[in-house]
């Protein structure tokens, strides 16, 4: 007889015999069929336009994986995707009010432009959102502008800094000049280099603030060269770095003083002649890593939806951001903010998603990503080689040694009541 009772019948039955829920096969359904969103706001045009499409690369492997393996919390998950443009907070906001508003997301992953990124934090923190920055490395992010909502998968630019200066120091001295990008991430990095400096008795040389975008950078270059350097530290990327570099070497400027820097992109790399291939940098995750359990998979299964490419450090930011969104969801075992927030105070990345030598774990207290920063220089691709093997790592650093204490960041972690 209870075939032909709608779902209002089978609610007030329940309720007569004191159930307090039931299990509703309508409902059960309407859940079953309910994607689960991430929202991706990050740039697809402009300066940083190659590093955002690789880091959409990364993401939506993770995607097609987790799906492949049955979804999030048994959904379904979808990447809806926005382009932020490379530098207009306001566009990035409103991209990010879009998939939160309309698109009801239940992550927001982005932004690779630092100021970006902490324009979307701040308004992730407003709509009560899980937030994951991928590559956006302006220390505020877990720092002075920390939220409880809000993890970050890439270094803060402290940490690059800390884990690259000692290298600079020892082997080329203590006289530096800066060419530095003009907003949030090259700031953070001139101060944090600034500061290994003085603490070594270095001195600053000069520097000059660039716009975001430029094309020429002989002024600069000469003016660093007028001061006889032991080093000129190049705090840009994407486009910029590229520029810089080429001209830097058609100065001869390599042949006269150490070129160097803190971040640095295997994109840009790639764009670069091969006489340009030259610096100490850190990269935040390298492609080639014999003998570490999982990266040759993850290498492959890029190549065959990339057409034969090789990730990158921002692929793999992309990918470790989406999977984190599956493990804060299952240790949760629940899609509420707060819960998985909670469940993610000092969770571990496992070793097929980590991809990476030592343990890389979310910092209780300030969500900030703890992994393995790779030291070393670019090299022309070796003889015989893989023409994307342009990077070769001297140095592995564990992340929690080169962050600053908590205590030292200004983060202030506030949860709601």
């Amino acid at each position: 007889m209870f075939g032909r009772l709608d779902r209002r019948s089978l609610l007030k039955a329940a309720a007569a015999a004191g159930i307090a829920q039931v299990a509703s096969p309508f409902i059960l359904s309407a859940r079953a069929d309910e994607t689960v969103k991430i929202g991706l706001d990050n740039p697809l045009t402009g300066t940083y336009a190659a590093l955002g499409k690789n880091e959409q690369i990364g993401a939506q492997l993770a995607v097609d994986q987790i799906n492949a393996q049955g979804g999030i919390l048994g959904r379904q998950v979808e990447l809806l995707v926005e382009d932020s443009t490379s530098g207009d907070a306001a566009t990035a906001v409103q991209k990010a009010t879009k998939l939160v508003e309309r698109d009801k997301v239940n992550f927001l992953l982005g932004n690779i432009n630092s100021a970006l990124a902490q324009a979307m934090a701040n308004y992730a923190n407003e709509k009560g959102v899980l937030h994951i920055v991928p590559g956006g490395h302006v220390d505020t992010v877990t720092g002075t502008q920390c939220h409880w909502n809000v993890f970050r998968v890439c270094n803060t630019t402290r940490m690059e800094t800390n884990s690259v200066s000692k290298l600079l120091l020892s082997s080329y001295g203590k006289k530096w000049y800066f060419i530095t990008t003009d907003y949030a991430f090259g700031h953070g990095l001139q101060a944090g280099f600034e500061a290994s400096l003085n603490a070594a008795g270095g001195t600053k040389l000069g520097g000059d603030l660039t716009p975001l975008s430029t094309t020429d950078f002989s002024a600069n270059l000469i003016k660093a060269q007028s001061t006889s350097p032991d080093a000129i530290v190049l705090l840009l990327a994407g486009d910029d770095m590229i520029n810089c570099l080429k001209q830097a070497v058609q100065f001869g400027l390599n042949q006269k003083t150490h070129i160097a820097g803190a971040q640095q992109e295997l994109e840009v790399l790639m764009g670069l002649p091969p006489e340009a291939l030259i610096g100490d940098w850190v990269f935040e995750w390298y492609w080639n890593q014999p003998g570490v359990p999982h990266v040759e998979q993850f290498v492959a299964d890029i190549r065959k939806v990339s057409g034969g490419k090789v990730p990158t450090a921002r692929t793999w930011f992309g990918y470790a951001s989406v999977q984190t969104c599956k493990l804060a969801a299952e240790a949760a075992k629940s899609l509420e903010t707060a819960k998985m927030a909670k469940a993610m105070q000092g969770l571990e990345l496992p070793p097929e998603i980590a991809l990476m030598p030592n343990k890389a774990y979310y910092r209780e207290g300030d969500n900030q990503l703890m992994p393995t920063l790779f030291v070393g220089s670019a090299q022309q691709a070796p003889s015989g080689g893989d023409p994307a093997d342009l990077f070769k790592v001297s140095q592995l650093v564990k992340g929690d040694e080169a962050a600053l204490p908590i205590a030292d960041t200004g983060c202030k972690m506030t949860w709601p009541s």
